[in-house]
């Protein structure tokens, strides 16, 4: 099935597409630094005809093709990889120690491209398409999608309706998955800071032991889930470190609560802030400790546009029939900075299968790779969504 529902202008360049993934993941770069990515999306725009225009959030590059009057559809990838060493074995594997494509974002760029290959060649659309090659979607540095939306990258290249793309191992190649609505969860980072007396470990009676205020809090945080938010409701509060102290017989002077917290909804995302915050400083108390809590705005709840999930889903059905959509569709609470984009205008982030069964490897592994059997379905889809929507 897969074969005979690819746009033949997409299967005749797949090859290529897929050797320039592979060439992408062999040159992994982290977020802002993108430089020789780059340099690859800009000379595949140029070749086709697009306007290239570079100088957004370091190197984001925005390709922009216009044919006739019409509305404007934006299209995004991302061009950033992970710090990770790969052990995928692969013999495209990264070439760079410490740096690998963990999240797939080479074959994100890839499918990306070719749709853009075969947009400038068969122009049965009408009106303006951006494609947004966008850095640091995993935040290394920042978000890539913030920094351009604060440098003006909607006044400049002003869209009807977004659309993003993501692989989802897991789900079977040749499927996507369409969600109205909160599609991922707000994410933040938060730090707290626990001031103790320290002193020796054979004499805790003279001290004010910050590790058990700590280890302590690590638990008491949990009740902010289980007994403040509605059941109803999803929230994630994870103490991913708790470091304090380097010898065994010294209780050390402070300890620190390093925290990810995650919502589906605005609300209880400002709910979780102002609890987090009162029962740490009030805990740390109890024990004659001080707690200082700091919070890192992380990115918001990413909605999609019901319209816009609507006509995702209607080009998906018309294209591959039933069988295209993945059935029962939930939220999921990894984040994804382009729901700072759908904050200001309506559009729509869809998955993509990347295979499931024995074998199968999720994102952010050292053993990921993206599956190129995605490579001209996504392009395929993207080029059959542009033509809808620029119809």
């Amino acid at each position: 099935m897969h074969n005979t529902c690819i746009a033949p202008g997409i299967a005749a360049i797949t090859p290529a597409m897929v050797e320039l993934r592979r060439a992408i993941h062999r040159q992994p770069e982290l977020g802002f630094e993108e430089f020789a990515t780059r340099a690859r999306v800009i000379d595949h725009l140029q070749q086709w005809g697009y306007e290239v225009h570079q100088g957004l959030a370091g190197t984001a590059v925005v390709g922009t093709l216009r044919n006739g009057a019409g509305p404007t559809l934006g299209l995004r990838a991302e061009l950033d990889a992970l710090p990770i060493d790969e052990q995928s074995g692969r013999p495209w594997a990264s070439t760079v120690p410490g740096k690998m494509h963990a999240c797939g974002h080479d074959g994100h760029t890839a499918m990306l491209l070719a749709a853009a290959c075969e947009l400038a060649r068969e122009r049965h659309w009408r009106g303006t398409l951006h494609l947004f090659f966008q850095p640091a979607e995993e935040g290394h540095g920042g978000s890539g999608a913030k920094r351009m939306l604060d440098e003006g990258v909607f006044e400049r290249f002003p869209c009807d309706a977004l659309f993003a793309l993501h692989n989802s191992p897991g789900m079977p190649v040749g499927q996507f998955g369409v969600l109205a609505g909160p599609r991922m969860a707000s994410t933040d980072s938060v730090t707290i800071v626990i001031h103790g007396q320290g002193g020796h470990g054979a004499m805790p009676d003279k001290t004010v032991d910050p590790v058990v205020v700590g280890a302590s809090l690590v638990l008491a945080l949990q009740t902010i889930v289980s007994r403040n938010v509605p059941p109803s409701e999803t929230a994630i509060i994870t103490v991913g470190a708790l470091l304090a102290g380097d010898a065994a017989n010294v209780i050390p002077d402070r300890a620190e609560l390093r925290l990810s917290v995650r919502t589906l909804d605005p609300e209880v995302r400002h709910l979780l802030r102002q609890r987090i915050a009162t029962l740490a400083e009030l805990h740390a108390q109890g024990y004659g400790a001080t707690a200082d809590v700091s919070f890192g705005e992380g990115y918001p709840v990413l909605v999609n546009d019901p319209e816009a999930s609507q006509l995702a889903e209607q080009v998906i059905r018309d294209w591959l029939g039933d069988e295209g959509l993945a059935p029962r569709q939930q939220p999921i609470c990894a984040s994804d900075d382009f729901a700072f984009w759908l904050e200001q205008v309506p559009g729509c982030y869809l998955l993509i299968g990347n295979g499931h069964g024995s074998g199968t490897c999720e994102v952010h592994n050292p053993g990921y790779d993206f599956n190129d059997l995605a490579l001209p379905l996504g392009a395929t889809f993207w080029v059959r969504l542009a033509q809808r929507f620029l119809a």
